[in-house]
């Protein structure tokens, strides 16, 4: 993960395209709600099974950039968090449930 962390920030760089951590934000969930689009465009909107569209990919990986950027901007190891993350829900799931009611 570092490795695509330190990708990123060296094309953010490269291509000028450094922008304040509002706007990263902002533009993180723009792009989740295209990913949300996207699947319920696949599903023609609740209306029949899922069928996977490769534009799927394309916005999850515009979600996954956008994420990146937030975390280096604030210099987070995505790797130590996801750690921690993974750790806090092995704790929850040993008490019952997944749920932030466990914690």
């Amino acid at each position: 993960m570092k490795n695509l962390q330190q990708k990123i920030k060296l094309f953010c760089d490269q291509n000028k395209l450094n922008s304040s951590i509002e706007h990263r934000v902002l533009d993180t969930m723009s792009e989740l709600g295209e990913v949300a689009k996207e699947i319920l465009k696949m599903s023609d909107y609740g209306r029949s099974k899922i069928q996977y569209n490769e534009k799927l990919k394309m916005e999850l990986g515009d979600v996954l950039y956008s994420i990146i950027t937030v975390a280096n901007s604030f210099d987070i190891d995505l790797e130590e968090a996801l750690n921690k993350v993974l750790k806090k829900y092995e704790k929850r799931l040993i008490k019952g449930s997944p749920d932030s009611d466990n914690d």
